[in-house]
């Protein structure tokens, strides 16, 4: 996909700069995963004709034989996606055979190939065609015989013959000239296109277009009050021209994940009349798993950014890839709306609860939960510039209001201090929609309980670890008790507050006003556990922040 985009974008008459294959290599347990199953059916309707999928087809898993649970008829099913599928019996030894494959593969330009290359595990060793084989090393006389089968000297270990090494040579000198001749192609390029050659340039740097962040949108408290995932599509919409790698998407919710700007064109086979491949808007139908795994591969590619949209709780389908972006260290954003109990008559089967808990325990992930408009644009500006970090965003479905005191710069810091006041009993700490309660709950508290307090908002808890100890610690200070209000699972908030408000039960079905009240998220919900909260340690001497504990020293 990135392939075909790239191209479709950058390939001008007699300048085929763009024009690689891509190619996969599987086994008999790909073909099982589900995720196998999205990402082909999606790339079949995409006739990516650049996709070259080879399957050793060895019928071995970890427990034995795939007689045992994998039977169905595998050409059937990928031709039923759209594909090519071309066969080779003797995976061993017909290398003229494979050779011609991978030809005829390269020649269908409007259908993507898979390769059924019929192998035998372990083929040569005493252990050939069995699972034994599989994920253990051959002993010590296994290996011999093998090498003596094979023609090498059975008492050499490591041993690299020099025509191994003149082959090598050759193919590194043959990559070598290719790469010259698509330099000098690339020179006379830029000559006539000097604006598309610099931008390609600097997009495989990763950097963004200078000044891009002077279109993300500010916001004042006189502005009306706006649901955050409307807040991220304004967001989009104010950036897509500014960043013409911006590439998107939706797992068929694109009307409630509002993640395709005005004008969008669709990614699509031309012949399809839907769209075309230099179109910016990606279908991924229902295929979560899928869609986080493309996005991985789009980013990897290094021409695209790329951003996905579902409902927060479905990223959950999604975990692997999500894990993935994380330990590969690329840029990927997850628009993920109907972020709480807030998503209203969905019910329990779609808000979530454990889902931020989850990703927020992920390294080298970023999980935000803005609270108005100042901290969505936020979330982007760190979530667009973190070269090596995927972010998740986690909006709501109701509107909020823009808050007194909130900053895009203040924000960024993953935490910041929202409402200030000296002598303080208490601090009220939280994210996302229920930001706007605790602040309604201040007044509660003075007017009904005389006591004063202080309101943090904390939308990103990995951002706010990568400040200093100092700016931390001015956040959430000693000698106040505090209290977390989020409305799921309370997990991992005793790194923050001594005492937390939320949701470790599945939530309910209902109009999200009613919903909030019924588990007491209202402003005297909120006063009543922080009434509690001051009693408890008002007698405790030197209340230490939580920042202050030994190992949270260490982060």
């Amino acid at each position: 996909m990135a392939q075909a985009h790239t191209g479709a974008v950058f390939n001008k008459p007699g300048f085929d700069l763009v024009g690689n294959y891509t190619y996969a290599f599987l086994g008999d347990g790909c073909l099982m995963e589900g995720i196998s199953s999205e990402a082909c059916s999606l790339a079949g309707h995409l006739q990516l004709g650049n996709l070259i999928a080879v399957w050793d087809d060895n019928h071995i898993t970890i427990d034995g034989d795939t007689n045992q649970a994998f039977t169905e008829d595998v050409v059937k099913r990928y031709e039923s996606y759209g594909w090519q599928v071309l066969t080779v019996g003797d995976g061993e030894n017909d290398l003229e055979g494979i050779e011609a494959a991978l030809k005829a593969a390269q020649e269908v330009k409007d259908k993507p190939t898979l390769i059924k290359l019929t192998t035998i595990i372990g083929y040569g060793s005493k252990l050939q065609g069995t699972h034994s084989v599989h994920g253990s090393p051959l002993k010590a006389d296994d290996i011999k015989q093998l090498k003596t089968k094979f023609g090498f000297n059975p008492e050499e270990s490591f041993a690299v013959p020099q025509q191994v090494y003149d082959l090598c040579h050759q193919a590194s000198a043959r990559g070598a000239a290719a790469e010259e001749e698509w330099n000098q192609l690339f020179a006379k390029y830029s000559e006539q296109y000097k604006a598309e050659a610099a931008d390609l340039v600097r997009r495989q740097t990763g950097d963004l277009p200078e000044g891009w962040e002077k279109s993300l949108p500010v916001y004042t408290p006189a502005d009306a009050a706006v649901a955050s995932r409307k807040l991220s599509e304004i967001v989009l919409q104010k950036i897509y021209e500014a960043i013409p790698e911006l590439i998107g998407g939706s797992a068929d919710l694109t009307g409630s994940n509002l993640t395709r700007w005005k004008g969008a064109i669709d990614f699509q086979p031309p012949a399809t009349g839907l769209g075309d491949y230099s179109g910016r808007y990606i279908r991924y139908g229902v295929r979560e798993h899928g869609m986080g795994a493309i996005m991985n591969g789009l980013a990897a590619y290094g021409t695209l950014l790329p951003y996905g949209g579902t409902f927060l709780n479905f990223v959950s389908y999604a975990a692997g890839a999500v894990r993935l972006s994380a330990l590969s260290q690329v840029r990927t954003i997850w628009v993920a709306t109907h972020d709480s109990i807030g998503l209203g008559e969905d019910g329990p089967t779609h808000q979530p609860i454990e889902t931020l808990a989850h990703f927020r325990a992920l390294p080298n992930f970023m999980v935000w939960r803005p609270a108005d408009g100042n901290e969505t644009s936020a979330a982007y500006y760190v979530a667009l510039t973190s070269k090596h970090t995927s972010s998740l965003l986690a909006l709501s479905r109701q509107n909020l209001p823009q808050l007194e005191g909130s900053t895009i710069d203040k924000a960024a810091k993953g935490g910041y201090v929202l409402h200030e006041v000296e002598g303080a009993d208490i601090t009220l700490v939280s994210t996302g929609s229920e930001v706007c309660i605790a602040i309604d709950a201040v007044k509660e508290l003075a007017e009904k309980h005389n006591l004063k307090t202080r309101v943090v908002s904390i939308p990103c808890f990995e951002v706010f670890d990568a400040q200093s100890r100092e700016y931390r610690l001015s956040v959430l200070p000693d000698g106040i008790p505090s209290l977390s209000i989020e409305v799921m699972s309370t997990m991992g908030w005793e790194r923050y507050t001594h005492e937390q408000f939320g949701l470790n039960r599945f939530g309910a079905s209902g109009a999200y006003k009613d919903v909030y009240k019924k588990f007491e998220f209202t402003p005297e919900g909120i006063a009543k556990r922080a009434v509690a909260t001051v009693d408890f340690w008002k007698d405790v001497p030197n209340i230490r922040s939580p920042i202050n504990r030994a190992f949270q020293q260490l982060i």
